[in-house]
């Protein structure tokens, strides 16, 4: 299914550069900058955010259909659905008290919701990918794609807590991407992970300022 897609990106995934040995595609590289001005905008709260991620995702689905790594093909994909609801939510969303949806941290029982889900959605992943496709790393993959979903569900619903998700997932990505030697990738993922740092304090101070 992929295949005629990847012909028609062919012109796209042709090496723009090498990077440490291994050729950086032109593809790779735009949805490289999308992905940096996405988190720019989250980490300023602005709604524009959610069409760049859209847009990323869309290059990233095809770039690792490529590299074979077919859980972040499918968490690419889910990304752009998701992103439609992020940008509504941000928009038009309401918190638990009915008023404008607003930073704001989980209860307790949803943070362990939110953990209980990913854990219980990781293996049965891994076994998908294991048996349904020849990825090379189908547990590293699958956990990287679970744990991704819950970020990018808390960050549309403007949870304080989508930051440190998002700096573990994209510490462990580093090392997923590096082994499929997609280096700029890691490179952004690494990137990432410090500016997952930054969004952190950056909406703990935001909510301080409003609570």
């Amino acid at each position: 299914m992929t295949a005629p897609l990847l012909d028609w990106a062919r012109p796209a995934l042709a090496s723009a550069f090498s990077l440490w040995g291994s050729p950086v595609t032109w593809l790779e590289l735009a949805a490289f900058g999308l992905s940096l001005a996405m988190v720019a905008a989250n980490i300023r709260v602005r709604p524009v955010a959610w069409p760049l991620a859209m847009a990323a995702a869309l290059l990233y689905a095809l770039l690792f259909a490529d590299a074979r790594l077919y859980g972040q093909v499918a968490l690419q994909l889910f990304f752009v659905a998701v992103s439609a609801w992020g940008w509504w939510q941000w928009l038009h969303g309401r918190g638990t008290d009915g008023g404008a949806l607003v930073v704001h941290r989980l209860a307790p029982r949803a943070r362990l919701a939110a953990l209980a889900g990913t854990a219980a959605a990781w293996p049965l992943l891994a076994l998908a990918l294991a048996r349904g496709t020849d990825s090379p790393v189908p547990w590293a993959d699958a956990l990287a794609t679970t744990a991704s979903v819950t970020g990018q569900l808390l960050l549309g619903r403007k949870a304080i807590e989508n930051w440190p998700v998002w700096l573990a997932v994209n510490l462990f990505s580093v090392a997923l991407f590096a082994s499929r030697q997609l280096w700029l990738t890691a490179l952004l993922y690494a990137l990432f992970a410090a500016l997952s740092v930054v969004g952190w304090r950056a909406w703990c101070a935001r909510l301080a300022a409003d609570g």
